[in-house]
């Protein structure tokens, strides 16, 4: 049985099941009114009706909660943990989680020393009347954290953090997957499951359909329902009067699952990926796949890695804070996932309401990542496109120059168009300018208008961009994205090591010029013995 070895072919030929799904979230919860003196001062001294706000004041409100925490533990017969330095709370976890036997509730209560950020009071003088007097600022504060680990009916598990000081923000903890199987467990719908994934399913398509379903309103009511059941550190008349919780995002997962029909498969996708480097677009790292404009301006690492634990290997794509992570899962599938850790690197506000945006913006990454993996070995041109490509050519009564391979500034348009297909992006007359003359090694203002209309010109005729109707903006065609892929490939990856092997002044190993001179003394010799 012949097996695929390029990544087109894998993906198109052996992916039996192929989902989308928000895999972990890591939310923040706190009070949005306390979180800035002024609402902490009306906090105390206006709703409370305490006559200042001073750290003092929250010293019995822990008290309180803290007791309530212990009155809940004992009531319910909870087991209670303090987790170690070091020591994974997950796995901890684990082992009780395996061991609870309800349909939901909480099996275990970690305590744990964390850093986290608190108010405080400090001391100031008035500078008139040298009077003292307290300020809130905010400080950061080892203080005790309390996990509360759960199972719900309807999400599975999950854990909810709360810091045992004031102002008493929470972490809540959730994972995609595993709201996912609990639907499908109550629809009846046989599946089998996958460490944090799907691996069959007989109705794939109801279970993309409630996994698209995942939404912020089901997430918000998820912690509206524990908020009643845990202890709450704030009393009900706070409540009453609008001190209640919000949700931010601090980080989440878009994963794309395709499980394969058989491992080898995975295994030949990602010797191809990692044979090839993935270099397309710049020769000594990759800038890849995230929607967004990139500048010189733009302050981040735009790398691409590859690390191998064990015999594993794992392919990683930095943007930012934000990441794409892919690698072959359990053997069986290969999972792809964004981690999105800062919504404001796609300027999209931290608000959980945000979620709409962001999963678009997490499956189109992943989408993107394998689009140009594919595209990557995918994009054989014929031998009469080849032609066409780079010769002059008559559109109607219009002449077309060439577009000479290996010529200096023809591969540097095709460079430029290359960056916009990865990054995924419309460009304008300008945005291809400062392209080229990056490539080039000029300054922009070296390449006059006139140049650049010539340029456009030239690649729209030939069908590598289109205009976008009533705009001033192009984007690249899908025979531009081959043309751009493959020649510059082609000339980066053959004709330059080829031609460098084959000059006089290489040194080192030359595979190719060995070659050459062991044929040119074999035709010398069979010239002699024709001779002779």
């Amino acid at each position: 049985m012949k097996l695929s070895r390029t990544a087109a072919e894998v993906l198109e030929n052996h992916v039996v099941l192929e989902l989308e799904c928000i895999d972990r979230m890591y939310l923040n919860v706190y009070v949005p009114d306390l979180q800035r003196d002024l609402g902490v001062v009306s906090f105390f001294r206006y709703h409370r009706g305490l006559p200042f706000a001073s750290g003092a004041l929250m010293a019995p409100m822990t008290e309180a909660f803290v007791a309530k925490i212990q009155a809940f533990v004992e009531e319910h017969s909870i087991s209670v943990v303090s987790f170690e330095k070091g020591q994974r709370k997950d796995d901890v976890a684990k082992e009780y989680r395996e061991r609870f036997t309800g349909a939901e509730g909480v099996y275990l209560v970690g305590k744990a020393q964390e850093k986290a950020r608190v108010w405080r009071t400090e001391s100031r003088r008035n500078p008139e009347t040298g009077a003292r007097y307290p300020w809130l600022v905010w400080s950061t504060a080892m203080v005790n954290q309390y996990y509360f680990y759960a199972v719900d009916h309807d999400f599975g598990p999950f854990f909810l953090k709360f810091c045992s000081y004031f102002p008493y923000t929470a972490k809540l903890c959730i994972n995609g997957h595993e709201y996912l199987k609990r639907q499908l467990v109550r629809r009846g719908i046989e599946h089998e499951p996958l460490d944090n994934g799907i691996a069959r399913c007989s109705q794939i398509e109801t279970a993309q359909a409630i996994a698209n379903d995942l939404s912020a309103e089901r997430i918000d009511g998820l912690l509206r329902k524990w908020l009643r059941r845990l202890p709450h550190p704030y009393t009900r008349k706070d409540r009453q009067a609008g001190y209640l919780y919000d949700i931010s995002i601090l980080q989440a997962e878009f994963s794309l699952t395709q499980v394969l029909d058989r491992p080898l498969s995975g295994r030949a996708l990602f010797e191809d990926v990692i044979r090839h480097n993935l270099d397309l677009g710049r020769p000594d790292q990759v800038h890849l796949i995230f929607d967004r404009r990139i500048l010189p301006s733009t302050p981040s690492r735009f790398r691409t890695r590859v690390i191998t634990e064990g015999v594993t290997p794992t392919l990683h794509v930095d943007y930012k804070r934000s990441r794409i992570k892919q690698y072959h899962k359990e053997g069986r599938a290969l999972r792809t996932e964004t981690t999105i850790n800062d919504p404001r690197d796609f300027d999209v506000g931290k608000r959980l309401k945000n979620l709409p945006l962001l999963r678009e913006i997490g499956f189109k990454a992943n989408r993107r990542l394998l689009d140009v993996e594919t595209c990557d070995r995918d994009c054989i041109l014929g031998e009469a496109t080849f032609q066409q490509l780079q010769g002059p050519l008559i559109v109607g009564t219009q002449r077309v120059s060439a577009l000479r391979f290996g010529e200096r500034r023809s591969l540097a348009v095709l460079g430029a168009l290359s960056l916009f297909y990865l990054h995924a992006i419309d460009f304008r007359n300008a945005d291809l300018k400062l392209r080229l003359a990056q490539l080039l090694g000029l300054d922009s203002d070296q390449i006059s208008a006139g140049r650049m209309s010539y340029e456009l010109r030239r690649l729209r005729l030939r069908g590598l961009i289109e205009r976008i109707p009533k705009s001033h903006r192009y984007q690249i065609t899908p025979l531009g994205r081959r043309a751009a892929v493959f020649l510059t490939r082609l000339h980066a990856h053959l004709f330059t090591p080829a031609l460098a092997d084959l000059s006089d002044a290489a040194v080192g190993s030359r595979p190719l010029r060995n070659a050459l001179d062991q044929l040119d003394r074999l035709i010398a010799d069979q010239a002699r013995r024709l001779a002779a």
